[in-house]
């Protein structure tokens, strides 16, 4: 049997190693509804045991049953029927702007159409106004 200083002198000598940096644990929804019917269903006593086994704590019991019971609530209070389209209401407003215009450049061609006619008309009238203007020459055959 070894003496006291040998063991601590064995144990001096050993490489200690550090272990690498723990990670979180991820829990799926699956192992998570399964603990609670287990919780569920256990007598009293057997509700820490349960805990200590899965080395889970309480306070997270209580925080997935807060979840489950909130997503549950969401999804009953949401509407049925397809999701709301966040560009719809933008294409909406889009083609109101689109007919507006469309209805404003109708408009401006009409008003472009009146002004050729009535330029091709004051012309006219210029040209018959000046022809009326000149004094008629008599004929040199009458002298």
């Amino acid at each position: 049997m070894a003496t006291y200083d040998e063991t601590v002198q064995d144990k001096a000598t050993q490489e200690v190693t550090v272990p690498p940096k723990a990670t979180r644990r991820v829990l799926s929804p699956s192992y998570k509804a399964r603990i609670l019917k287990e919780y569920d269903a256990c007598p009293q006593g057997g509700k820490g045991e349960l805990l200590r086994r899965e080395g889970i704590f309480s306070s997270q019991i209580t925080e997935w049953r807060r979840v489950i019971d909130q997503q549950s609530a969401e999804a009953l209070s949401r509407k049925r029927g397809p999701k709301a389209n966040p560009l719809r209401a933008r294409v909406r407003e889009l083609e109101r702007e689109n007919e507006r215009l469309q209805s404003e450049l109708e408009k401006s061609r009409r008003v472009i159409a009146v002004q050729g006619k009535l330029s091709v008309l004051l012309e006219e009238l210029s040209r018959g106004s000046a022809e009326d203007q000149r004094e008629p020459t008599e004929p040199s055959s009458r002298r």
